[in-house]
This record gives C-alpha cells, structure tokens and sequence, in this order.
C-alpha cells in the first residue's frame, strides 16, 4: 500500500498554520510544519522522504516565500518539490506573476475551502509523479540509447575484420586474368558485394554519429557540378550498369561554387542514387539535374520507380524508415540512408525535399545549398594515386592483428608487393618483433588481447631505437577514436577494411624517409 503522500505546511500564522493542515490531514495527506523560511529549508532538505509538495506562505518573518521557492527550486535535492503559494495579503496580478516567475507551481490567495486547497494539492502531487515519470524513462532512454551507439560501435568492428580479410583478398584473386567469363563476373560480383557492405557498415556508423551530433564537416570550396559528374560516373558503372539502367546527368557547363565537405556530398548523392536505382525496375531511366537558382545550387534527382504513398513523404526521412516491407526486404536496405543524407545536407546549411505521384510513379529529391565563393578547377581534381606512380621501393613491413584471416591476407597483399613482412598476434608479440626487426611501417589492431593498440604505440614511440611508421587499423571509425590514436602516437589511422590504394600510400610515405636516409 503506497504511503500518504508528505505535504509540507510552511506558515507563522499559528492559527493558519493549523487549519491548512488540518485540512491536508483530513484529506488523507500527511504533514510535516514549519513556521520561518529557514526552517522550511530544513526541513525540506532532512526529511526522509522528501515532501512531495510544499504549501508555502508568501509573507514569512525571515524571507519572503519568494526566496523560499527559488532556493528549494535552485537545489538539485530538492527541484522536483512542488510549490503551492498562499497568501491572504499579497493577492494582484503582481504578486501572482511574482511567485510564479520565481518558481512556483501554483498560487492560492486565502480564504479558500478545503475543497480547492486539497483538489490543487492533489493535481500537483499528480503533475510530480507524471514529471518524475517522463525523467526516468528519459534517463532509460539515455542509456538506451548510449547501449545501442556502444553495440553499433562493437558491430562495425566484428563486421570490419571479415571484410578486411575478404577486400584485401580481392586484389589477389586479381593477379591473373580471368579464365572465363563466369570468373569474370564472379569476381565483379563480390567486389561489388565488398563495397556495399563496406558502405552499410559506415552508413550505420554515420547515422549513430549524426543522432548525437558526432558528425564534424570538413569544408572548403570546390565545384558541385565537377562532384556530381564524377559521382554519377562512377554510380553509372557501379550501380545502373550491371541492372541495363540509363543515368542521364545534366549539368551547367561552367563550375557551379559551394562551401562543403567534398566526401560527404558524394556520398550524399551516392545514397540517392543507390535508392534510386534499387527502387526502379532494370531498363528503366534515372535523372540528375544540377542548376544555379538565384543564390543556390539545386541538385534533383528523378527516377521512375516503386514511388512513395504521397501520405507517407514526410517520414521518408526517418530513420530507420522504409518502403512497404515486402518491397523494402526483396530491394535491400537498412532505411538509414536517407536520414543520414538530411542530416547531412542540413549540416551545410542547406535543405533536402521529397516527392512523389503515389505508387508506380517515380520519385523526385530536390537538394538546394547555398552557392559559395569560386574555386579553381584543379581543386576538385582527384589526387594522383600511387597506383599510377607505381609500387612503392620495398619495405620492411609488421602486421599486428590477432584475426588471422586478416592477417594472412594484409601479409600476402604486402609480400606480393616486394615487401618484406613480419608477423605478431598480440600486442606484447608486436612490440618484441618491432623492437627486434626494426621495420620501416607497422599496421596495428586496435583491438588486441593483452594490450590493445594504443599501449603498442605508446611502448614503440617510448623504447623503438629508430623511427617506426605506425598505422592503427581499426574497426572504430570515430573521430574520438582518430583522435585517440594520434595522442598515443600513431601517424594514421585507418579504419578497416584498408583497400589497396590506401595499403600503398601508407607504404610509400614510409619508404620516402628511408630513401632519404640511404641518399
């Protein structure tokens, strides 16, 4: 049985102080008294348990009834008291609005019937435990949710291992052309798989990141219209090719300036894309229009697919929303996709919308972001890549990593390169086979018994006789995590799976001081 709730009765009117409670403890209530402000506070603070609500006096010989409820509002012990003014002298507007604005939860003016003191106690007593309510199932929510980014972050890494071991396989199964055409496509196909996964485990990532505002843009000028050619290039090949797809892109023929984060907007139109060609039927027609309106750059993307419920547009962006499941499981997806693309097109201050004629009727996303200073036509120019110099002179490599399918394939890929590698499962075993090899490079796992990467790198940095280039790979792709990686003394971290392009660049920017200390 639930205890009387506990009133505290706050009055130096003797004869008041004695009707009002009377009058709560008729009504079933239980009440503690007090007769001055500091009392009040007292005994607001040692009460076991706490009073639920406080039937507080304006006019006290010590403080004002005001400063009362601002010091028991004020207190992290007692802020979820419920303060009920009363008075028989200050009865305005004023002084209502007074005792509200300092914290109050309500205001009776004296004389008043038991009736309407007891009903107005009892509604906020109610109002407390719906208050106390929702703050406990926020915290469960909190903590919840807090879980969930800790599981996601936990999933991506177990996913990143196999994946790394399967990407770096890739290029060895490459060595050799092809001795028919169903190896020709076997081997596209799971290059093509590779990739998608690879991409749904950072699209989870993201979204996670972007629901607690993790997501930092690196900005800077560059061409929308060069970025969206190059992205339909390679979606055209990716995606619309192998489902006899046609992409028809149309864009100005003079650079069209934004301030953004180059590889963030790809991906942005890579999502929409992907969507659009997963929800149309082969043989069918996708658009990309990019135009200048005014001062923004309007991006729309059209396609002549599944369509969307027009009743149903304005949760397309939600995460974790989908098209009807028996079309959404035969099509794919996690329906975070179009979260993650919002939110990233309103982290640059631009603006994402939806439509559609209903099902069978194509869909249409219009992107606008506002137009930034020009940019030079290189600065969007891709890098050079190392594949294109060549490989770089040999090195010698460690690879530390306790998944040995991972491992075996990072040693093969580097061995077929000229470089000469050593082995380590552990974290104890890396830091003896550095010290006593001495490489050029080590790629670390984060994740290893015994010690984890970061105490690798701190021994290495502390006891190496000479310099080491050190690389985290890991399968925790956050900034925190980057961030971490560099104060225990990494020059790069990469989360996994590495890809070729990436395993050369580490090796060259290694090479490079070597050949400078042999010239």
């Amino acid at each position: 049985m639930r205890r009387p709730p506990l009133v505290l009765n706050v009055n130096d009117h003797v004869a008041n102080l004695y009707m009002v409670s009377k009058m709560l403890r008729n009504a079933g209530f239980a009440v503690l008294e007090a007769r001055t402000g500091q009392e009040a506070l007292a005994a607001a603070l040692a009460a076991e348990p706490k009073p639920e609500l406080v039937v507080l006096d304006v006019r006290l010989p010590d403080m004002s009834g005001f400063e009362v409820c601002r010091y028991l509002k004020a207190d992290s012990r007692t802020k979820d008291i419920k303060v009920l003014h009363t008075s028989a002298t200050f009865v305005s507007t004023t002084s209502k609005v007074e005792g509200l604005e300092s914290g109050a939860d309500g205001y009776l003016t004296q004389p008043f019937e038991p009736q309407d003191l007891v009903a107005t106690v009892r509604a906020l007593i109610r109002l407390r435990d719906v208050e106390i309510d929702l703050q406990e199932r926020n915290t469960a929510l909190v903590a919840a949710d807090r879980r969930k980014d800790e599981f996601l972050a936990m999933l991506a890494h177990e996913l990143r291992n196999p994946l790394a071991a399967v990407q770096m396989g890739l290029p060895i199964l490459s060595r050799f052309p092809p001795r028919d055409e169903l190896e020709t496509q076997t081997l596209e196909i799971v290059r093509r798989q590779t990739g998608l996964l690879v991409r749904l485990v950072d699209d989870l990532l993201d979204v996670s990141r972007v629901t607690r505002g993790r997501i930092e843009l690196s900005l800077a000028p560059l061409d929308l219209a060069e970025l969206v050619t190059r992205a339909c290039d390679g979606m055209r090949a990716r995606a619309m090719a192998p489902r006899d797809q046609e992409l028809v892109v149309t864009v100005p023929a003079g650079p069209v300036p934004v301030r953004g984060d180059g590889n963030r907007l790809d991906q942005v139109l890579t999502n929409l894309l992907d969507n659009a060609s997963k929800y149309s039927d082969p043989g069918t027609r996708i658009e990309v229009a990019l135009e200048v309106a005014g001062a923004r750059a309007v991006l729309v993307v059209r396609d002549a697919g599944i369509g969307i419920d027009p009743a149903a547009l304005e949760a397309v962006f939600e995460l974790f929303a989908q098209a009807p499941t028996s079309l959404a499981r035969s099509r794919g997806g996690l329906g975070i996709g179009l979260t993650l693309v919002k939110a990233l097109v309103e982290l640059h201050g631009g603006a994402i919308t939806a439509a559609s004629e209903g099902a069978g009727r194509g869909t249409t996303f219009r992107i606008e972001l506002p137009l930034g200073v020009e940019v030079e036509a290189e600065a969007n120019a891709p890098a050079p890549t190392q594949a294109a110099a060549g490989e770089p002179p040999p090195c010698k490599v460690l690879v530390i990593d306790d998944n040995d399918d991972g491992r075996e394939m990072l040693r093969a890929l580097c061995e077929l390169g000229g470089h000469e590698v050593i082995e380590a499962a552990d974290g104890p075993e890396g830091v003896e086979r550095a010290l006593e090899g001495a490489p050029d490079i080590a790629f670390v796992d984060i994740g290893l018994p015994t010690i984890d990467g970061y105490e690798v790198a701190r021994r290495l940095r502390a006891r190496a006789a000479r310099p080491i280039r050190l690389v985290a790979l890991s399968g925790y792709g956050s900034p925190e995590h980057r961030e971490r990686a560099f104060e225990a003394g990494f020059d790069d971290h990469i989360a996994k799976p590495i890809s070729h392009e990436q395993l050369r660049r580490c090796i060259a920017q290694a090479a490079r001081p070597a050949q400078d200390q042999v010239s």
